[in-house]
């Protein structure tokens, strides 16, 4: 049987801020999103986090919030009732930025994160109820923390940032501002995809 083409694969980090543990009880408060690189038949290669991004804060679209949860990211849900976006537009925006990227990488997209089952489920709920539509489509996600899992041949929960070898993991900190951390863990996830596994000679820089 002959191999199947694809197109390239774009990975693009994301992180979201929440008030809750599910969408539509509670609400996404912001949407950050960084570039991370392109996949190939030739292997991966990385680009500059910080060269094509994508932030938004959105309006709460409910009364209900955890306070603890709310508590992690320290937004302002007075304040983004006010000036937040409608969740539409700024879901609107998202997936025009996402096709102009993976456009100008010939790539297909692939949102990745860490864990990406919190943030995936916020994201895709709100693409399709507030977009009709995900540029990911429903199955184009990847999850860092199996990634990470697989090649050094753990078991999942036993997988932890602090368990893994720190020159896999990002210089930057982790600030809970959904742009930082997508940032942050784009480096990581360049640094996963080109990691052989235990006993393999660091990331160069």
């Amino acid at each position: 049987m002959a191999a199947r083409r694809s197109k390239p694969s774009l990975y693009i980090s994301v992180d979201i801020e929440a008030d809750g543990p599910i969408p539509g009880p509670y609400s996404m408060l912001s949407l950050g999103a960084a570039v991370a690189g392109v996949q190939d038949a030739d292997g991966f290669t990385a680009t500059d986090p910080e060269r094509h991004t994508f932030y938004r804060e959105l309006r709460p679209i409910s009364a209900e919030f955890v306070p603890e949860a709310l508590a992690v990211s320290g937004l302002d849900r007075e304040r983004l009732g006010r000036e937040g976006a409608e969740p539409e537009a700024a879901l609107g925006e998202f997936t025009a930025w996402v096709r102009e990227v993976s456009a100008g990488a010939g790539a297909q997209p692939v949102m990745c994160g860490y864990p990406a089952c919190y943030d995936w489920t916020f994201l895709y709920w709100y693409l399709i109820r507030f977009t009709g539509a995900s540029p990911f489509g429903h199955s184009g996600c990847l999850d860092m923390k199996t990634l990470y899992a697989t090649k050094a041949g753990l078991p999942l929960r036993a997988v932890a940032k602090g368990t893994m070898p720190r020159h896999l993991l990002s210089r930057r900190r982790h600030t809970h501002h959904a742009l930082d951390d997508a940032v942050e863990q784009a480096e990581l996830l360049a640094n996963l995809m080109t990691w052989q596994g235990p006993g393999s000679a660091p990331v160069p820089d």
